[in-house]
């Protein structure tokens, strides 16, 4: 055994090794590691001390009263709203699941709950075989409605009194580019007049919009939300609604954003066009059948969508039967479409920034994006989506249809959204939120070098049941896991044994090594489980230094924390002061910085 290293020895080494390591700096004991060596270890680690009375603790523990007052109602989901920066530096926002329940007939549920401190709010979703509703939880309470939302129904609005007359073709972009020679599309030639007044979302549920929308089509390139698209099921050929030939069919563009004139005003300068068919018309070749049909402009978004970034409901247009076939100037038009006609919906985005690289038309059916996809001759392409994979999306926001549509290049499918409503079948998309994950972090030594990935394990809760992930072991010490015992976890298995590795071996937390996937195992738990519980927290052994090492309590050293979220753990020979800038701030004052560890410095946290 090697003999204990003299102060020193020791401030010497962390003046030369900072944060970063090769190995951890004691090879031996450490089991007679003075107080005072931990503080100046800190200090000299960190460049600063913390708050003596600092408990490490971000999360905080309650109960939610849930009323139910619909027999409709199936499951109850309570989630956080949180917040954290992307890659681009943009602030986005996550809804994440902390508890659910069945209903199973019950009209009153309480639900426990480990929450983010810094949460934006606590909701509840009430979910259906058909329905999803949302709503925000107000002193540890929320009920559902009485009964299900219903879409609001066309003959609130006053339709226009006009005559409905083709009187104008245009070229496609696809025609001009020799994709489809000779198509073109059907314009009237007043659109101002076919614009109606419509009352505005209140302010609750242009919070539960914001709220539900962009938790799920996060804003941003890394997050690629295709696949959300496909999971829906509702893309391509199930994209489309059908009419149901009782009323008029209503759309109301209710948001975009575009960058505004910086990136050429992309959503304002383009129109929404419509089709429609039956299906048992699309023969043998439905792709071909669906690009002869005509193509018809229903909104020119210069005309109603002005703010970017804003949540509006203040325009709105019914969409016009013109019959079948192709019109002509004796064509007369219907706000009534017929039965059993499917709709189908396409941006046409005309600016002229970039030499006319943001022209083209984009379908929500992606089998009709054969071409402008993959164009290298346009930014499109960037967006990386494949030659059928689509360009619009359903949500459904407490029962109301909303067309989310990607008219850009980063797959956020959030460019611009329209309310559909009136005369079609509505689809119901339930969108499929992630667990809340906890993440346990621990160093595996006294005088640690505070990457905090010595040991990380991950947590997520379903109902009664919690699933525990040991994801990374970022040291070289015997180590045992301890108060999980459940599955491949045991008390008496070997950390670095877990991975089929070596005990020298770092796992997960060098991104240039080949990644291991987690070891889990879940385990049953009591319905008021916290994780705040000390007797449910995991903690370790290292039986080389002969010494446990628990989550850290107040006064003490970082060396264990409990983080509420998917927590981005630093790479090895990176300290958690350089991955998040703002962690000495937080450790310094324990109210302020609270949500240091959502704002990674991304090439300093293990991504792979």
């Amino acid at each position: 055994m090697k003999t204990k290293l003299s102060i020193f020895a020791v401030l010497s080494a962390l003046i030369l090794t900072g944060c970063s390591k090769e190995k951890d700096l004691y090879q031996g004991t450490q089991s007679s590691v003075s107080q005072e060596e931990i503080d100046q270890n800190v200090e000299r680690v960190f460049g600063t001390t913390f708050d003596p009375s600092h408990d490490w603790n971000a999360t905080k523990s309650g109960s939610v009263n849930i009323s139910v007052n619909s027999d409709k109602i199936e499951k109850v989901l309570l989630m956080a709203f949180t917040e954290e920066v992307n890659e681009e530096g943009e602030r986005v926002t996550s809804l994440s699941v902390l508890n659910e329940a069945d209903v199973n007939g019950q009209s009153s549920i309480q639900l426990y709950y480990d929450a983010p401190s810094s949460n934006l709010g606590l909701y509840v979703a009430f979910l259906s075989s058909n329905s999803y509703t949302l709503k925000r939880v107000v002193d540890n309470t929320v009920a559902s409605n009485s009964r299900p939302m219903t879409r609001a129904i066309s003959t609130a609005f006053t339709l226009p009194d006009t005559e409905l007359r083709i009187t104008n073709t245009v070229e496609s972009f696809a025609s001009k580019r020799n994709w489809l020679p000779g198509e073109v599309f059907y314009e009237m030639s007043d659109y101002a007049s076919q614009k109606m007044a419509v009352d505005d979302y209140d302010d609750d549920y242009k919070q539960i919009f914001r709220t539900l929308v962009f938790s799920y089509f996060k804003n941003g390139r890394q997050y690629n939300n295709l696949p959300l698209v496909k999971n829906s099921g509702l893309y391509n050929e199930n994209v489309y609604p059908v009419t149901t030939g009782d009323e008029p069919i209503i759309l109301s563009p209710v948001y975009k954003r575009d960058g505004g004139s910086v990136y050429g005003d992309e959503v304002k300068n383009s129109d929404l066009y419509y089709y429609y068919f039956r299906e048992e018309d699309l023969g043998d070749d439905p792709v071909a059948y669906i690009e002869s049909l005509p193509k018809y402009k229903a909104i020119p978004f210069m005309d109603c969508c002005k703010d970017d970034d804003v949540i509006s409901k203040h325009a709105a247009y019914a969409l016009i039967y013109w019959g079948d076939g192709i019109p002509n100037e004796e064509t007369v038009g219907s706000y009534q479409f017929p039965r059993g006609y499917k709709v189908g919906f396409m941006i046409q985005s005309k600016t002229t920034v970039e030499g006319g690289k943001k022209q083209g038309e984009l379908w929500g059916d992606g089998r009709l994006n054969r071409f402008i996809n993959t164009y290298d001759k346009c930014n499109f392409k960037s967006s990386k989506l494949g030659s059928s994979d689509p360009r619009m999306a359903w949500l459904t926001v407490n029962d109301k249809m909303l067309l989310c549509c990607e008219s850009g290049t980063d797959t956020d499918f959030n460019d611009v959204i329209i309310e559909v409503e009136g005369g079609v079948e509505g689809f119901t998309v339930i969108p499929d939120t992630e667990k809340a994950t906890y993440t346990y972090c621990f160093e595996d030594t006294q005088l640690g070098d505070y990457d905090l990935n010595d040991v990380v394990i991950k947590a997520t809760r379903v109902g009664n049941k919690v699933t525990y992930s040991v994801v990374a072991c970022g040291a070289q010490d015997e180590l045992y896991i301890k108060n999980i015992n459940a599955g491949n976890i045991k008390d008496n298995t070997e950390v670095h044994a877990l991975f089929g590795k070596q005990q020298s071996e770092f796992i997960n937390t060098d991104p240039g090594r080949e990644k291991c996937e987690p070891v889990s195992a879940t385990k049953n738990v009591s319905g008021n489980f916290s994780f705040l519980d000390e007797a449910n927290q995991p903690y370790i052994y290292n039986k080389t230094r002969d010494r446990n090492i628990y989550l850290s309590k107040a006064g003490q050293d970082p060396h264990g924390i409990m983080i509420p979220n998917d927590f981005k753990y630093p790479t090895e020979r990176t300290c958690v002061k350089d991955a998040y800038t703002e962690f000495n701030s937080w450790g310094k004052n324990p109210i302020n910085a609270t949500t240091w560890y959502t704002e990674p410095i991304y090439e300093k946290v293990y991504n792979k």
